[in-house]
């Protein structure tokens, strides 16, 4: 779906190779239904308005310093304790089921499997229905990191808007978990989550779906070794 992989270019770090997939970006945005091409054509209008320097300072200022603003997923639920490592697990064995690996990447760490560029990168491509459902299944995250976006008067809130627009409208129970993350945050209880970032277990991985990439135009993001 072009909506997932554009917000996947969008929602990475900005550098100059994303400001040059800004054409296509803009492209794909024009054969989307208003409600989602529109935030996202937006969006490249303040990418191309932006010196790069600053479009990269408001990015680690959004999404690496505020806790309701960072873009893995299972954070919202789980926070950094125990349970976000079986969620992580979750989101792994996911992907490979569909012949989906995460490489370590350079520096031997790679990205979670959680991240939101890599969910919507793996639902454009990969298998629409899972990672449609990895979506859903974190849904009321989404809409706080939506919310706290929109809050914060960041204009990456209109990607997110793209992202939440592909999705049914919130019921009463997420509903209710936006409101009590909110009011409460993610969980506290601080652990270490090396052992859980990189599970080691036998892949038995399948082939991907035939109708995974088919047609896809963009191209795709930059975060660490993710492939096919």
């Amino acid at each position: 779906m072009f909506a997932w992989q554009s917000a996947s270019l969008l929602l990475n770090y900005p550098d100059e190779r994303l400001l040059g997939q800004l054409d296509m970006i803009r492209a794909a945005a024009q054969r989307l239904p208003s409600v989602i091409g529109e935030p996202i054509a937006a969006f490249v209008v303040h990418l191309e308005s932006t010196p790069l320097p600053q479009l990269q300072e408001d990015y680690v200022e959004t999404f690496d310093s505020r806790r309701r603003c960072n873009l893995f997923l299972t954070y919202f639920a789980h926070g950094d304790t125990r349970k976000r490592g079986m969620a992580l697990l979750r989101f792994k064995q996911t992907y490979l089921r569909s012949g989906f690996v995460l490489d370590a990447g350079a520096d031997g760490e790679g990205e979670l499997p959680d991240h939101l560029c890599v969910v919507l990168e793996y639902a454009a491509t990969i298998d629409q229905r899972q990672g449609r459902d990895l979506m859903l299944d974190h849904r009321a995250g989404l809409e706080l990191l939506r919310l706290s976006l929109r809050d914060a008067h960041s204009p990456w809130a209109s990607v997110l808007d793209a992202v939440t627009g592909t999705l049914p409208p919130l019921r009463g129970d997420e509903r209710d978990a936006v409101r009590r993350l909110a009011a409460e945050g993610p969980p506290e209880e601080e652990v270490g989550l090396a052992p859980f970032a990189t599970p080691e277990f036998s892949p038995g991985a399948s082939s991907p779906s035939d109708a995974a990439g088919a047609g896809t135009l963009l191209p795709m993001p930059t975060f660490p070794g993710a492939r096919g």
